[in-house]
């Protein structure tokens, strides 16, 4: 398994983040060579699931290490996806589809070994969530969606900060030349004292390069703005899948976002044998309410079937 070192951290980040760490080098596909970086914290005792954390856009695994640390007695596996955190950076906007960055992660997925997880999605990574089941079914036992979405509008037009994202320059120069969004993330919180000092350092720091910022826009533009947008056809194969997932699963949402806040109701709708915990934290709930969010998985983990006999 080409397992590589991951990227060292800076002494004041390794104290705030002190988790085993790994990293994966893609042998398939267009990213092939490139490296995927990750938490493997834990141990899975016998048959149970690991569980995989997959974080959205601008963010990267710190943003799951209280929930990590909320989850004593589980092996917990977060990644960071191409473009973000520590892995590697690809270059051009055209490197970023649903398709590669679901590929990816599932490739990390089989090199670890990991026949039995409970996905966990907030934000984009919520949205690839099903994707990556969809590509290994038999081995999702259970699922998590936070503050996300993983079911497609007939007539998707995105937020304003979507649409902002494809205004031509200006968007680059904002993202790229100035460090959005990584930059404001307390804006979207609830609690926005949570997103200052060294916890906002460590948002900003794996994207301190300009050259390296590519990623928050390419993720900012594959959310769609119509039905003919490239990412539409990937998003409605993972919301087939994930609609006719019968495994057990979750909700937990912050009602403080102001992107996905109100996107609980369509998918309450959609999963109504979903049990759903609703609190008042903003769009990064890991930050605020860590420990609903492991409640959740541990009742999915509890609730989900042990594997057939062979």
């Amino acid at each position: 398994m080409p397992l590589v070192p991951p990227p060292p951290l800076p002494g004041w980040l390794q104290a705030a983040m002190p988790l085993r760490r790994g990293a994966y080098e893609l042998s398939t596909g267009p990213d092939a060579g490139r490296h995927l970086h990750f938490v493997d914290e834990g141990e899975a005792k016998g048959d149970e699931p690991t569980v995989v954390m997959l974080h959205g856009n601008p963010t990267w695994s710190f943003l799951w290490r209280k929930v990590i640390h909320a989850l004593p007695r589980r092996r917990c596996v977060a990644p960071d996806l191409l473009g973000l955190g520590l892995s590697s950076k690809p270059t051009r906007i055209a490197d970023h589809s649903v398709d590669r960055h679901a590929d990816a992660i599932t490739e990390l997925l089989d090199a670890l070994g990991l026949d039995r997880v409970v996905l966990v999605g907030q934000d984009w990574g919520g949205a690839l969530l099903p994707s990556i089941g969809a590509r290994r079914p038999d081995r999702v036992a259970g699922v998590v969606l936070a503050n996300t979405s993983v079911l497609v509008p007939q007539r998707p037009r995105g937020t304003a900060f979507h649409r902002f994202a494809r205004l031509p320059v200006i968007s680059d120069l904002v993202f790229r030349g100035l460090g959005l969004p990584q930059s404001a993330l307390w804006a979207v919180q609830g609690d926005r004292s949570l997103l200052t000092g060294t916890a906002a350092r460590a948002y900003r720091w794996p994207l301190r390069r300009r050259g390296d910022r590519i990623a928050p826009l390419a993720l900012a533009r594959m959310v769609p703005d119509g039905p003919d947008h490239p990412s539409v056809p990937a998003l409605r194969r993972g919301e087939q899948w994930i609609r006719g997932f019968t495994g057990p699963m979750a909700l937990v949402w912050g009602t403080a976002d102001p992107i996905l806040g109100r996107a609980l109701a369509r998918h309450e709708r959609a999963f109504p044998r979903a049990p759903v915990t609703v609190t008042g934290a903003g769009h990064f709930l890991q930050e605020q309410v860590p420990k609903a969010l492991a409640a959740a998985i541990e009742d999915v983990l509890e609730r989900a079937e042990p594997r057939p006999p062979a």
